[in-house]
């Protein structure tokens, strides 16, 4: 495209209009609102200070997902990633806000399944329900005993 020219100040001809001078707008609060993904910290280190992705994270923690968030995650469980992207489409309203979403539940998924990798036997044994009792003897030796908690 050719460079703007400046107006003519006529209401005819190539460069017609009248002869404005722009304004300089002040920010918008969107500007500066930073990044929604909550659990990429380099994402969002670039424009969110640390104490407010601290306090993100925070409140992801205590109140969980929404319905429709647990829902798209099921979807990407089986691999169905175009109908987690018309779900959250319906929910949020535009395409790329649903795109956003689909991403970051999927790195969420992601972020699960790496955690659950590195999970202490401990953990995965209290998940399960099986209890470690650990006697010792007068002589010194210890046992260890499993029970299953119904």
């Amino acid at each position: 495209m050719a460079p703007a020219q400046p107006k003519t100040g006529l209401f005819v001809g190539l460069n017609k209009g009248h002869i404005v001078t722009k304004r300089e707008l002040p920010p918008r609060p969107s500007s500066r609102k930073g990044e929604t993904n909550h659990f990429s910290l380099e994402a969002t280190a670039e424009k969110t200070s640390k104490r407010v992705h601290f306090v993100r994270n925070l409140i992801r923690e205590v109140a969980g997902f929404a319905p429709y968030e647990k829902r798209i995650t099921e979807l990407l469980k089986v691999g169905k990633d175009k109908r987690a992207l018309k779900v959250a489409k319906r929910k949020l309203g535009t395409h790329k806000r649903a795109k956003k979403k689909r991403e970051e539940m999927a790195n969420v998924l992601r972020k699960m399944r790496i955690d659950k990798q590195n999970r202490p036997l401990s953990e995965i044994m209290a998940i399960k329900g099986i209890l470690r009792l650990t006697l010792i003897c007068s002589v010194g030796v210890s046992l260890s005993v499993f029970c299953v908690c119904v």
